[in-house]
C-alpha cells in the first residue's frame, strides 16, 4: 500500500505495511496472524520506502507469485506457534492488483494449514483499483475487511503525494467497499501537508465516515531518506508543514473522531465500537506473525530462539525459490530478551491499554522494570505514564510525547 509513519512514536509504521512488526512472544497457545506482502504498485508515492516496485499489471505474475507464497507458507507453517489462525492481512504494495483468484488461493492454503477460521481477513486497495464487482469478488473468497489508502480528499494534496487517484475515485471506491454487507471499510489518511488546514482534515474525516468507513488512520507525512521527498528534503527543496501545524492537525483529528463516536484507540488509529483493526493488535502485543512474501517480515522461534525475518526484496529470486519449494533468501536478527522488553514497552505504548509489565515478563522470561525503576518514576512524576503497578500506560493528552516518553524509559 502506502509508506507512512505518525511521526510521534518510535518506528511508528503500521506493519501489515512493513514497520510496526517486532518480537513474539512465543506462546504454544497463540493465535497465529499471516502477513502477506504483495510487492507491486501502479505507480512508486514519492514518500513511500516500502518493498515495492511499480508495474505494469498486465506484467503481474499472478499464480506464480501465488505458488511461492503457498510454497513459503508450508516452510514458516513449520516454525510458527501451534495455534490457530487469527488474523490475515495482505499488504503492500497494492494487493488490489493481484488476481482475486491467485490472492483467493493463497488464503484457502492460509486456512487449511492453521486450525481455526479468522477472525479478520484484510486486504488493502487504492481507489484506482477497487470497484464493486472487485469488492464483491473479495467478499465471496472469504475477505472481512477491505483497507482503502485515500490518503485525502484534496486535490492539492493528492497531487503532492503523488497520488494517481482523485477524489472522486475514492469517493466511488469507498461507496463500493460499503456496499457490501460483508465487509467492513476502513480508509488511510495522511496529514501533514503544506498548507493543509484543520478543517480540511475535520471535513475529509466527516465525509469518510460518512461513506461508510467504520476506521480511520491517520498518519502524519514522515519524509524517510531513501525516497524522492527524502532527496528533495535534503536539497532543500520540499515543501513540507512545520511541526507545530502537524501536532494541531493530530489535535484535532482527535477532537473530531470524539464528536464522529470513534475511539481513538491507538496513537494512529479511530474505530467505531466492534471496528478495531485485530491484525495491527499482534503486533502491538508482541504475538509472533508469519510474514510471506518478497520483501516480508516475520517473527517466530525456529529451533529455540526468537528470529526476526525479512525476505530478500528480489521477486525473481523470490519465484524461483518457490518454484524449487526452498526457503526464501532472508536476513535473521536474533532477538534477546531486552530487545523483546524494549520493542514490548514500544508498540504496547502506542495503545489505550498501555503495557502489562505482569504480562510482558511472563512472555520473555525478565522483569521489564528492572532497570528502568527511576525512569519509569520519573516519567510518572512528570505526567507522561500512569503506573497502577502493573499496567503502563501513556495518557492519550500525552500521546504527542511519546516518542520522548518512550525514549526516556530506555
Amino acid at each position: 500500500m502506502d509508506g507512512r509513519n505518525d511521526g510521534f512514536v518510535v518506528d511508528g509504521r503500521p506493519d501489515a505495511y512493513g514497520r510496526y512488526p517486532r518480537g513474539p512472544m512465543a506462546r504454544a497457545e497463540s493465535s497465529v496472524a499471516v502477513y502477506v506482502h504483495v510487492p507491486w504498485c501502479l505507480q512508486r508515492c514519492p514518500y513511500c520506502d516500502f518493498a515495492t516496485e511499480a508495474i505494469n499489471p498486465r506484467n503481474i505474475p499472478h499464480e506464480a507469485y501465488a505458488d511461492a507464497v503457498v510454497s513459503e507458507l508450508e516452510i514458516r507453517a513449520r516454525d510458527a506457534v501451534q495455534g490457530p489462525i487469527d488474523t490475515v492481512f495482505f499488504g503492500g504494495g497494492t494487493p488490489s492488483l493481484w488476481s482475486v483468484e491467485a490472492l483467493g488461493r493463497v488464503l484457502r492454503a492460509i486456512q487449511s494449514t492453521f486450525s481455526g477460521s479468522p477472525r479478520e481477513v484484510t486486504v488493502e486497495c487504492n481507489p484506482t483499483s477497487l470497484d464493486e464487482d472487485r469488492a464483491a469478488a473479495l467478499e465471496d473468497i472469504g475477505v472481512t475487511r477491505l483497507s482503502l489508502g485515500v490518503q485525502s480528499l484534496r486535490e492539492r494534496h493528492l497531487r503532492y503525494l503523488g497520488r494517481l487517484h482523485d477524489a472522486p475515485q475514492a469517493e466511488r471506491a469507498l461507496r463500493a467497499a460499503s456496499s457490501r454487507a460483508a465487509l467492513r471499510v476502513t480508509a488511510d489518511l495522511m496529514f501533514g501537508m503544506p498548507e493543509q488546514s484543520e478543517d480540511e482534515l475535520v471535513e475529509d474525516m466527516r465525509r469518510l465516515v460518512e461513506l461508510g468507513a467504520g476506521h480511520l488512520s491517520a498518519y502524519a507525512l514522515t519524509i524517510e531518506p531513501a525516497t524522492r521527498f527524502g532527496e528533495l528534503a535534503r536539497k532543500g527543496r520540499l515543501r513540507k508543514l512545520p511541526d507545530d501545524g502537524v501536532a494541531a492537525l493530530f489535535e484535532a483529528a482527535e477532537r473530531c473522531a470524539e464528536s464522529l463516536g470513534l475511539e481513538h484507540y491507538e496513537v494512529s488509529n479511530y474505530a467505531t465500537p466492534g471496528q478495531r483493526g485485530l491484525h495491527n493488535e499482534h503486533y502491538w502485543r508482541g504475538d509472533d506473525y508469519v510474514g510471506l512474501g518478497a520483501g516480508a517480515v516475520g517473527c517466530t522461534v525456529r529451533d529455540g530462539r526468537v528470529l526476526r525475518y525479512k525476505n530478500v526484496y528480489d521477486v525473481p529470486s523470490y519465484l524461483e525459490a518457490g518454484a524449487r519449494r526452498e526457503r526464501p533468501r532472508e536476513e535473521l536478527e536474533e532477538l534477546g530478551s531486552d530487545d523483546r522488553v524494549r520493542e514490548g514497552l514500544m508498540l504496547g505504548l502506542r495503545t489505550t491499554e498501555g503495557v502489562s509489565l505482569r504480562a510482558l515478563a511472563e512472555r520473555i522470561g525478565v522483569d521489564p522494570r528492572v532497570g528502568r525503576e527511576r525512569a519509569i518514576e520519573k516519567a510518572v512524576r512528570r505526567g507522561w505514564l500512569t503506573d497502577d503497578g502493573d499496567r503502563l500506560v501513556i495518557p492519550r493528552a500525552r500521546w504527542l510525547l511519546a516518542d520522548d516518553i518512550v525514549s526516556s524509559i530506555f
